[in-house]
């Protein structure tokens, strides 16, 4: 019988295991920037729509169907102008991040993947394109999963340890995941506030949970101020590091070039960013990092997967 996604209510319980993160930390924290521009369905690319989620357009419903020009440059401003100033603001800073990186829009900016490679940003990837999976069949998200690889493997000199659907997977995505091999880890799940193993078709792999809360996502299609976002970051950070004074946690924090790389949303990250720096006992760190953290303090153990 092949491998189906099974839904579990219990998790960890109220007794999640101690991380043991680097140097005791209470907290890791993990950034990660969704590079989406230039592989979200477009006309160019062969639909008969422009895509206008996560951005001004959004729920604006303008169009259509056709070809939105304003849909496009916004999408095109997230590449040329916000990925920059994200990046800034890390560089100024000395912190790292991950890239949830779609193939095909990496392959449109050599620019932006030289100074990812550069600045030794992990890559997680996003798809070959920015769409849905559950829309794809089995076969057609299969030939997406190894074009992604190729694609990544070509723009960033390494093939991705990490892999991420655009909002949610299918239900044949984590089986051919582990079927395709070569992955350390999926994000394609919310459900918790900890990595977990799962038995994939009697093989372990590992589940590095993602946040659409802790996600610049809130201002699409809303009028929100930097100040509100950032208090909202800021008060699941301060809740998260006073309970891992006993039981320490991780946070993701989700970012788009083309929704918080606008200067006044900028604003907001960069007060969080000067926030969380503040305090002490708090592992700044990439994506990968926790995944290897999570495989050498806790391998898999039989009978043990959620």
């Amino acid at each position: 019988m092949t491998w189906q996604p099974q839904r579990d209510f219990i998790g960890y319980g109220n007794q999640p295991p101690d991380p043991q993160w680097p140097g005791g930390a209470r907290l890791a924290l993990n950034f990660v920037m969704n590079y989406e521009e230039g592989s979200e369905p477009s006309f160019d690319d062969g639909e008969n729509f422009s895509e206008t989620g996560l951005s001004e357009a959004h729920g604006l419903n303008q169009m259509g169907n056709g070809r939105d020009l304003a849909a496009e440059g916004m999408f095109e401003y997230g590449s040329r102008v916000g990925f920059w100033r994200l990046v800034r603001l890390f560089e100024e800073r000395g912190l790292p991040m991950t890239v949830f990186g779609c193939a095909l829009a990496l392959e449109r900016n050599p620019l932006a993947v030289a100074k990812i490679r550069d600045n030794g940003y992990d890559i997680c990837c996003h798809g070959w394109r920015w769409i849905k999976h559950f829309e794809l069949s089995e076969e057609e998200e299969r030939e997406h999963i190894r074009r992604a690889i190729a694609s990544l493997q070509a723009t960033m000199g390494e093939r991705p340890l990490g892999w991420y659907c655009r909002y949610g997977p299918s239900v044949n995505t984590r089986r051919l995941i582990a079927e395709e091999g070569g992955f350390l880890y999926d994000s394609d799940y919310y459900g918790d506030e900890l990595p977990l193993w799962q038995l994939v078709e009697g093989k372990p792999h590992l589940v590095i949970p993602y946040s659409l809360t802790n996600n610049d996502g809130k201002y699409a299609g809303w009028t929100g101020t930097s100040d509100e976002w950032f208090s909202f970051l800021r008060d699941a950070f301060d809740m998260l590091y006073a309970e891992g004074a006993t039981q320490p946690k991780m946070m993701s924090v989700g970012l788009h070039m083309r929704l918080v790389g606008h200067p006044a949303r900028a604003v907001g990250l960069r007060k969080f960013l000067d926030y969380v720096q503040q305090f002490p006992d708090v592992w700044i760190t990439r994506r990968l990092d926790i995944a290897r953290h999570w495989m050498q303090k806790h391998p898999f153990v039989p009978d043990s997967a959620l």
